[in-house]
């Protein structure tokens, strides 16, 4: 027997690897598990060199929990190692054994997992001690036990392994008696091991006998080693794709697409992602895509690996080529990492355009699905929305879909405006907006629907993408204004008429929470709506993008701003027009010629005053100022007593908000009593 210190810089190595080195005790397990796959893999790749001539037998990974005596070990059948290998590869900190054998067959060798030599003191995360029992596949090697209680020293001695390969045994310290439970063990392996490319064998496979549940005599392997992503996409079927999701998301629905990823240069990269399907709100959330090394779980953090708006995406990413640091827990940022995070890009968009063109009539039932990866990766990687242009689909108010180009051609030569700019229009809500999709439908234009959780922003990106291109929802202004021509009509009122009806109408719409009414007059046709209700495009964008972004909350705070466009060439509104005037016309005109003429007098006082301003003028302005708020308050109450007792008045108004679902609580219960006593 023998005994030495570990080779070390400092010797505090032992409390940093059980407190900081590894983001999570759990993942010894990966380590000793992965450590245990490489020596397999090497005797594997030894024979097939023609250097080990023997029988490689049964080759597997085998855990073992024995609760009594409160170990767990790791045995496998690969290389083993000699006196002089544990010396060189334990003893030594950091001197990576796969480091130095991919260096020596580096032209052949494969699939070893193994780069810093680190993996195997992650066991002193768990353990008071350590031992290794192991024999090497060398001829004449003799077996090698060594052991260790978390200090720099060791001790090595022959041990009584007879057959090739190693067994890593862990004496579970108090604090971490979970990793002895059969069941916890088991959780880990799925998690970390289910993929790994050797057998990897736990405890037995159970069977329900006498009321619960009994070992059997089967062995329970963990792990599937040929995952569907290590396979040609030749070699798979569309339900082979399937039941490999179900494999990794139990319980989900089907996937509606799978890209395959398969690339060995400039880098090595495998993996399947899927599209699943979204049901409520933009689930961007993280731990959806599996990153692995040569079939060992990572991690399911990839960030900067896998492009933003591919967090909505699932599946599995494969490569030995993005760095990792020493525990392979954390993704390092650097150039490989924004190529392959490019190069998926790159595949995505290639395999979606594929699909549209290959079968437009599938991808068109599947869009509603869809659209949101797409949208979300147009608004996020300006790479992608280039590429997207010609994939992307906007679906009509009939349920039509076209790409961009399409429909520039469908509505350019109806729907372009006096200054050239193609109008979009779109609905975000097709049956509360139904008589504003039908307006435009009576005038020969095409609505599009934009009800998506992101279509907010993505109409700004393609009024970016797309020239001489406008947006506007259908429901901003009227019809007509809609697409502007040279051809509007004027508004027939005379002052007085305009005055009356403005304060009429405003003073009889009802009290509406966090919002406000600009009265407006258009003519319109005489067979439109009598009242129609508007809303700014702009505000309206800026307050839906505010209730999706931080740091807009100016917007998110303002009243919602809608104009009560009063259509003066409706039979109806030419009747209220014509009783209000005959009824108070008379009454209101000298008090309106008083507030103009006291507002001339303003004007031209003020007009004075810039050039010598005196206190008596200013006096003379004050007094003029004080007799027109009094007159416009004389005015007003007119209007506004007369109007109270208009109930066609009322009428219109309260119909114009019940087609926009604003008209609620007292008020639509006061409509109904007037509907009934109109009738």
């Amino acid at each position: 027997m023998s005994k030495g210190t570990i080779g070390v810089t400092t010797e505090n190595i032992f409390p940093v690897i059980k407190k900081f080195l590894y983001s999570d005790h759990e993942i010894f397990l990966r380590e000793l598990v992965s450590n245990a796959v490489d020596a397999t893999q090497k005797i594997k790749n030894l024979q097939s060199f023609g250097e080990f001539k023997g029988e490689l037998g049964e080759l597997k990974v085998t855990v073992t929990v024995d609760k009594e005596a409160g170990t767990l070990t790791v045995s496998d059948r690969g290389i083993g190692m000699t006196a002089d290998d544990v010396e060189k590869y334990i003893n030594q900190i950091a001197f990576s054994g796969a480091e130095e054998f991919l260096e020596k067959y580096k032209d052949t060798a494969n699939s070893i997992i193994g780069h810093f030599g680190l993996g195997f003191y992650s066991a002193f995360m768990v353990a008071k001690k350590v031992e290794i029992n192991s024999l090497s596949w060398k001829e004449g090697a003799e077996p090698v036990r060594w052991s260790c209680d978390g200090s720099p020293e060791y001790t090595m001695e022959k041990g009584d392994r007879n057959d090739r390969g190693t067994d890593i045994i862990l004496h579970i310290d108090e604090e971490s008696k979970e990793f002895l439970e059969q069941a916890r063990i088991d959780t880990l392996l799925k998690k970390y091991c289910r993929f790994l490319p050797v057998p990897v064998v736990s405890g037995f496979e159970q069977e329900w006998k006498d009321g619960k549940m009994t070992d059997t005599d089967r062995v329970k392997i963990i792990n599937n080693t040929e995952p569907q992503w290590t396979k040609k996409p030749s070699e798979l079927t569309d339900e082979d794709y399937r039941n490999f999701y179900h494999e990794l998301y139990p319980g989900q629905d089907d996937p509606l697409f799978w890209i395959h990823l398969n690339v060995d240069y400039p880098f090595t990269l495998t993996g399947i992602l899927f599209f699943p399907k979204i049901k409520n709100n933009i689930e961007v959330t993280k731990n959806r895509i599996q990153l692995y090394c040569n079939q060992v779980y990572v991690t399911d953090s990839v960030e900067g690996v896998v492009p933003e708006f591919m967090m909505l995406m699932q599946g599995v990413i494969d490569s030995p080529d993005i760095p990792l640091n020493v525990s392979r827990s954390y993704l390092q940022s650097d150039t490989a990492v924004k190529k392959i995070s490019g190069y998926i890009t790159k595949k995505v968009a290639q395999r979606l355009e594929d699909i549209f063109k290959t079968d437009r009539a599938d991808y068109e039932k599947k869009w509603d699905d869809i659209k949101i990866f797409i949208e979300y990766g147009m608004l996020t990687d300006q790479k992608f929305a280039d590429s997207a242009m010609k994939f992307v689909l906007l679906k009509d108010s009939e349920g039509k879909y076209f790409t961009p180009e399409e429909y520039k051609t469908l509505v350019e030569a109806s729907q372009t405006d006096k200054d050239g700019d193609i109008i979009y229009l779109y609905a975000t809500d097709p049956t509360a907006q139904y008589s504003y999709i039908k307006a435009a439908a009576d005038r020969g234009y095409s609505v599009l629907v934009m009800d998506g959780q992101l279509d907010s922003h993505f109409v700004g990106l393609l009024e970016s993408k797309l020239e001489k291109t406008r947006f506007v929802r259908v429901d901003s202004d009227v019809i007509d204004n809609l697409i502007r021509r040279d051809n509007k009509r004027d508004v027939e009122l005379t002052p007085l008429q305009r005055n009356i009806l403005t304060t009429a109408f405003r003073s009889q719409v009802p009290e509406v929470e966090k919002a406000d009414f600009l009265v407006s007059f258009e003519a319109l046709n005489a067979t439109d709506h009598p009242i129609v209700i508007t809303q700014n495009e702009y505000m309206r964008r800026m307050k839906d993008m505010a209730a999706m972004q931080p740091g807009m909350n100016f917007y998110a705070d303002l009243p919602d701003s809608y104009n009560l466009v009063v259509n003066t060439e409706h039979t109806l509104v030419k009747k209220v027009r014509d009783a209000a005037q005959e009824a108070i016309g008379a009454q209101v005109q000298p008090i309106a010629e008083s507030i103009e003429k006291s507002n001339a007098e303003i004007t031209a006082l003020r007009d004075s005053a810039k050039e010598s301003a005196d206190a008596e003028t200013d006096r003379k302005i004050s007094d003029l100022e004080k007799t027109v708020a009094e007159n416009r308050e004389a005015e007003e109450k007119i209007i506004r007593t007369y109007a109270a007792g208009q109930p066609l008045l009322k009428q219109l108004i309260d119909l114009a908000l019940l087609g926009n679902g604003l008209l609620r609580g007292q008020a639509l219960s006061d409509f109904i009593s007037r509907s009934v006593s109109l009738l």
